[in-house]
């Protein structure tokens, strides 16, 4: 078992930052990958950016490249989601993901971001 908390989200205006933590504790030498997605009213949940335990390489949806980073911090288990220049369209609730070696995949509670015009 994984267990994954986060921490960090909140109100913003648009333009602002927020960074956003995912710190994994349990059985976390199984993780493959973690990311984030995230799930607005009314609409689907959607990868926003991932990041390989392996190798550390990333991928970020189109609507936040430029905008978003992923890391991550092997001594504290935690990945980070950095979000710079905020929009509105980003308003939604951010779940932090962790995918095993098996593809048994593990949840976070998720964390609010609202960005005000």
């Amino acid at each position: 078992q994984v267990q994954l908390v986060e921490s960090g989200g909140g109100l913003v205006q648009a333009g602002g930052s927020l960074r956003l933590s995912c710190a994994a504790s349990g059985n976390r030498f199984s993780i493959a990958s973690m990311g984030w997605y995230r799930q607005a009213p009314g609409k689907q949940r959607e990868l926003v950016a991932s990041i390989s335990i392996v190798d550390s390489s990333t991928n970020y949806a189109d609507s936040v490249k430029g905008r978003f980073t992923i890391s991550r911090d092997n001594a504290k288990n935690t990945v980070y989601l950095q979000m710079n220049s905020l929009k509105p369209e980003d308003t939604a609730v951010y779940y932090c993901n962790a995918y095993t070696l098996v593809r048994v995949a593990y949840w976070g509670q998720g964390t609010q971001v609202t960005v005000s015009s």
